[in-house]
């Protein structure tokens, strides 16, 4: 039997030789349907790959038993995020939805959106990815992975961003540089502020001044990344080594010292943080801070379906970071 396009109850009733309302019993789980037509049913919903609507099926039970990851673009951070939650989905009897922005740099204010087009209709809760805004008056129940301005209102994981600075900073002290450049993030996200100040206290601690000249704002990203990295070493007094507020970049400032006929390690050490996928595939091979990034995302998934059962969650996880030592530094000299 052929079809066209979505196939409807209709036709899986007419496949099986029977009702409608008894396809829609069975989609329900609706007692009242002999064995030998629940079989037959549910043979033909296979054999036809029917899906019931979920917008449909939720405006009759409240219920979608779908939860989403909301995200403002899908970049390496996010996507090892949404991996962890994946991987954790199939320990519960919820399905998961990924949604985002496409692409656009999406504004304050953005995820209230998201969740007024989808909450309650499509997804029964949300998993925020750094949200602007964190709200708990939401009209589901919510995570907040990294979000903009810290831990607040709603269940919130995060991982040490203050202690992953310092560790990043520390190594390349013990190796000798003194003149170290900071590529920071976005002012806007607590997490960018924690990386910044973990550096300073670094430095500090050491009985060393920051020169405020070797700090610029890489933004997160590689493209917004490219003139600050220009900016910080195509200089006479240029630094011995970056410390990037991310992997994406640090990864740009390699290729920059590149681009300017600088090697790394030999007269750069560079040091990122997250530990995406990429930073073990870059030339060289980039030192980083590892944030447990598919097991914030895993977690935050199981403290979104503690919620959804009206079980107790704590308020915060802060997970640990740790320094993985690759071959983007040297010691100095």
């Amino acid at each position: 039997m052929e079809h066209s396009g979505r196939v409807k109850m209709a036709d899986v009733a007419r496949q099986a030789g029977v009702s409608v309302a008894t396809v829609s019993k069975v989609v329900n789980g609706r007692y009242g349907v002999a064995q030998a037509t629940l079989d037959r049913v549910q043979q033909v919903i296979s054999e036809l790959g029917y899906e019931a609507s979920l917008g449909a099926s939720s405006l009759r039970s409240h219920r979608t038993h779908v939860v989403g990851i909301l995200v403002a673009e899908f970049e390496p951070f996010s996507t090892e995020l949404l991996k962890g939650a994946s991987d954790a989905i199939g320990s519960t009897d919820y399905e998961l939805l990924a949604y985002s922005a496409g692409g656009r740099r999406a504004d304050v204010g953005w995820e209230r959106r998201y969740l007024s087009r989808l909450g309650g209709t499509l997804i029964d809760g949300a998993i925020i990815v750094t949200p602007t805004v964190v709200d708990a008056r939401s009209v589901i129940p919510v995570v907040a992975i990294d979000p903009h301005t810290g831990p607040s209102g709603l269940p919130t994981v995060d991982s040490d961003n203050f202690a992953g600075a310092v560790m990043a900073t520390e190594h390349l002290l013990r190796l000798g540089h003194r003149r170290i450049g900071l590529m920071g993030g976005r002012p806007d996200l607590e997490s960018a502020r924690l990386r910044e100040a973990g550096f300073r206290a670094a430095m500090t601690s050491a009985g060393l001044t920051v020169d405020e000249t070797l700090v610029v704002n890489g933004g997160f990203r590689q493209d917004t990344a490219t003139q600050p990295a220009r900016d910080l070493l195509d200089r006479p007094d240029r630094p011995t080594a970056v410390f990037a507020a991310n992997d994406l970049s640090a990864i740009r400032t390699v290729e920059v010292a590149r681009e300017l006929g600088l090697r790394v390690p030999d007269d750069l050490s560079v040091v990122g943080f997250d530990n995406v996928p990429e930073s073990a595939l870059c030339d060289p091979p980039l030192t980083t801070v590892s944030q447990p990034l598919r097991d914030i995302g895993a977690r935050a998934l199981h403290l979104l379906i503690d919620l959804l059962a009206e079980r107790d969650v704590p308020t915060h996880l802060r997970l640990p970071t740790a320094l993985i030592e690759r071959a983007s530094c040297r010691p100095l000299g």
